[in-house]
């Protein structure tokens, strides 16, 4: 594998993380939305390049998977609900954006000391990449932490598996039905959460998981 094989795909899965910070400053709904579909994009382009530089066909499946169900149909049938559903188009957060992206560095910067140093021992491609899926996933885990609104938190999950999947064709672990299982586990998922969301929409008409635990509270 010679060096631009490996500095096109550490570029890709560097992009990755950047969009992931894109996540976490977007404040308007459909401008997340877009972003996350530019994440599986990208996503996509990284799993193709994996597939190339090494002779792994298979991958060529995921990447297309990305690319179409997150890429494409997740975006469009989420910006659908959130039209159908009349949700607010400004995004609540727990705290401010600054804080939160400043948090994200510290994250990134924490996945790479602890991921080049455990595996060290790898080849630099995997070691390198695994670095930067672990910081894809704590950002979409902090993604999930610092959002109210359920629809924020499903792109959230969906970037920490996009992480996931970066880091099993980084490290040339996954087979390809267990990718395909998991693509469409998410698509699964993305059903069951949009039915969850219509009913919450008809029972407390809104979506915002604190008017939900304020309900709750009064309740009580």
């Amino acid at each position: 594998m010679n060096g631009f094989s490996l500095d096109v795909a550490h570029m890709l899965a560097g992009t990755m993380v950047l969009v992931s910070f894109m996540l976490l400053y977007q404040d308007r709904m459909f401008a997340l939305l877009n972003v996350f579909a530019l994440h599986a994009i990208v996503l996509s382009a990284s799993v193709a390049w994996q597939a190339y530089i090494q002779d792994a066909p298979h991958l060529y499946v995921p990447a297309a998977i990305a690319l179409v169900l997150k890429g494409i149909i997740i975006p469009v049938a989420l910006r659908r609900v959130v039209i159908k559903l009349g949700i607010h188009r400004e995004i609540e957060t727990v705290v401010g954006i600054g804080p939160t992206l400043l948090f994200g560095v510290a994250l990134v910067a924490l996945s790479m000391v602890v991921m080049l140093k455990a595996a060290e021992t790898a080849d630099p491609l995997a070691r390198e990449d695994l670095a930067f899926a672990l910081s894809i996933l704590l950002l979409g885990l902090l993604m999930m932490v610092t959002r109210r609104n359920a629809v924020s938190q499903i792109v959230g999950f969906m970037s920490i598996e996009n992480g996931l999947i970066l880091a099993a064709t980084a490290a040339r672990g996954m087979p390809l039905v267990v990718e395909i299982s998991v693509a469409f586990s998410v698509l699964v998922a993305f059903i069951v959460i949009g039915v969850f969301l219509f009913r919450i929409r008809e029972r407390f008409d809104s979506v915002d998981l604190q008017a939900l635990d304020e309900h709750r509270g009064e309740r009580q």
